[in-house]
């Protein structure tokens, strides 16, 4: 979910992610290995690798578990090698969907995906199809009781291309490169980080107003959430407050 609604989205959705702790460290584990492997062991020098390091310990991945996880990427370990890999499919109301995954068989898991896309009134769809409605940004979520203004000035020569507030948090649209940057303003100011992540972020947004068809959006993105080798999903569903609020009156 993304838009205005993202906070409320993301707290709704991740309720079920939290519980699934065993995979989120599997999935973790995974972007680091991949990491490592493209860029090298040394955090310095990999911004992919700090990116997906800092994920693991916002997670409570071990630090022993995180340096095999690095040792087998670079080599000095023996792992399985694993494969990035992006599905683009529509789901209920013509919803963009984009998946994310790493995987060591891709004729295992492009099927997986399908069956999930077409058993949630969904379908894959062509490479290309979807992924033009999308942009790759640094998204930010932080907060902080400065002004508007005031974090604006701090956030200056971050080359930040939108800042939007909403129930006591802040986020910042930047373009990829300027993740770290904008998370080291967030640190030295001692603001509240959320989370901080190169997203895919949609141009246009699909309204979902029947709960009943949000429920089956959301059913999908959770359903392909919990497979073992998505690591990220994106979409292009917008979902006002109150049935967000509905939603989770009925949890």
């Amino acid at each position: 979910m993304s838009g205005h609604s993202k906070w409320a989205t993301t707290k709704y959705r991740k309720g079920a992610q939290d519980k699934a702790r065993a995979k989120l460290f599997a999935k973790l584990i995974r972007q680091i290995e991949v990491a490592a492997r493209e860029g090298g062991g040394d955090l310095n020098a990999n911004a992919n690798l700090r990116t997906a390091y800092a994920k693991a310990r916002d997670g409570s991945v071990p630090m022993d578990t995180i340096e095999r996880a690095i040792k087998r990427g670079t080599g000095e370990l023996e792992g399985v090698k694993y494969d990035a890999i992006s599905y683009e499919g529509y789901g209920p109301n013509g919803v963009a969907v984009i998946v994310e995954c790493l995987s060591d068989n891709r004729n295992r898991t492009g099927s997986e995906i399908k069956t999930i896309f077409s058993r949630n009134s969904g379908a894959m769809a062509e490479p290309g199809s979807v992924s033009w409605q999308f942009s790759r940004k640094a998204v930010v979520l932080f907060e902080t009781n400065q002004t508007e203004e005031e974090v604006l000035d701090q956030l200056l020569e971050c080359n930040v291309e939108d800042l939007t507030y909403k129930d006591g948090s802040f986020k910042t649209l930047g373009e990829p490169g300027s993740l770290h940057e904008i998370v080291n303003v967030v640190n030295n100011n001692n603001w509240t980080l959320i989370s901080a992540e190169n997203e895919l972020v949609p141009s246009q947004q699909v309204a979902l107003e029947d709960i009943t068809e949000v429920k089956k959006v959301f059913k999908l993105l959770e359903t392909l959430d919990e497979h073992d080798d998505v690591q990220n999903v994106y979409d292009n569903a917008f979902v006002a407050d109150s049935i967000l609020k509905e939603l989770e009156d009925q949890v």
